[in-house]
């Protein structure tokens, strides 16, 4: 008999349903994904560390899970909510199912839950802190667990590779420093087709180690957590500056801009999904986005840093890109990489080599 397991939020709200995966019991913070398609890639990005995610799409699990569609080693979410999981895959490509994933990792998942009405309460009232646990636990227990449990500011550490390592492709024309802050594979695998070289290093490697390997351009990757805690990356990145080109994606985004002086904030509930239309300023054109973050820069901060937008958000005017006119510098907050889809964006990789290859 399957285990029943239980979501309680910050505010003593309880959601009961099955349990799938692991059985631990974790602390976390909650968000949801509007995505249909893409949960393997979900649960392996980096930047879910330490949350709770809502699936809106209400079967999940169906395709199973490929070896080829990772995009980290690791699987990252603390827990895994969903209406229907399916562990009877049907794809001829799956090696096991996604609850046999999890289960392998210790994420605990649970079933069954009314996540339409879940994702109204976070969409309403904003992302929170939640404990999934077992159903014997109350809901006063769970409150005091969550708030007796500290909110983690050490996600990018954990979530970095330790030792340096390599990314070749055939007829390269430039080498890239990655700094990785829990970077996602296509985005070398991005780099790669783009006939770039990639050294990717763990986020605390200084400034004077980066410029030692020579490189024609330093890409800061994605990553979990609150920004300003990463203050490693973004003293590397103040040095680096006006030294060679960068190029930064979602939480290299946010860290970019800290750099300069700019400020980031927290969102009421975040972006994440697949569906986020974003305005290219300087074509007019929209393009329909992956997203995946719970911060944003702050446009009002940018003044006097030399920093422009080329991108915003069309749905609440978050500022989604930004570059500056004078270095060699660009970032933007969704993911141009993104695998499943979409692809409107993976011309932002070319635009990084044209800046390379001004020297």
């Amino acid at each position: 008999m399957k285990q029943q397991r239980k979501l309680i939020l910050e505010d003593g709200t309880q959601y009961c349903g099955t349990g799938f995966g692991g059985s631990k019991t974790a602390v976390c913070e909650i968000v949801f994904n509007t995505s249909m398609v893409g949960y393997q890639e979900i649960v392996s990005d980096p930047s879910y560390t330490d949350q709770a995610i809502v699936m809106s799409y209400p079967l999940i699990g169906n395709y199973g899970v490929a070896d080829e569609d990772f995009e980290s080693k690791i699987i990252s979410p603390s827990a895994f909510i969903v209406r229907d999981i399916n562990d009877n895959p049907s794809n001829f490509r799956w090696a096991k199912t996604l609850p046999e994933l999890l289960e392998e990792y210790g994420v605990p998942g649970i079933s069954g839950v009314d996540t339409r009405k879940l994702v109204r309460s976070i969409r309403d009232k904003g992302s929170r802190r939640c404990v999934v646990t077992d159903e014997d636990m109350s809901a006063e227990e769970g409150m005091k667990l969550i708030a007796d449990t500290p909110v983690p500011h050490d996600a990018v550490k954990r979530s970095s590779c330790k030792k340096r390592w390599y990314s070749r492709t055939s007829n390269p024309l430039y080498n890239v420093v990655a700094i990785d802050c829990g970077m996602k594979t296509n985005i070398v695998r991005m780099l790669n087709k783009n006939r770039c070289n990639v050294t990717v290093v763990p986020y605390d490697t200084d400034y004077e180690e980066i410029l030692a390997l020579r490189p024609d351009g330093v890409f800061i990757s994605n990553g979990p957590g609150d920004p300003e805690d990463v203050t490693e990356v973004i003293e590397t990145l103040k040095n680096l500056r006006g030294k060679t080109a960068m190029f930064g994606i979602c939480l290299g985004h946010q860290l970019i801009s800290l750099s300069y002086g700019a400020k980031t904030y927290k969102l009421k509930f975040g972006h994440r999904g697949g569906n986020h239309p974003v305005r290219n300023i300087r074509t007019g054109k929209i393009e329909i986005t992956s997203q995946n973050h719970s911060y944003a820069v702050d446009e009002s901060t940018l003044e006097g840093t030399g920093l422009k937008v080329s991108h915003i958000n069309i749905l609440d005017n978050t500022v989604e890109g930004i570059y500056s006119p004078d270095e060699k510098v660009m970032s933007v907050q969704y993911h141009p990489e993104s695998a499943p889809g979409p692809q409107d964006s993976s011309y932002l990789f070319s635009q990084f080599t044209e800046l390379m290859k001004r020297g």
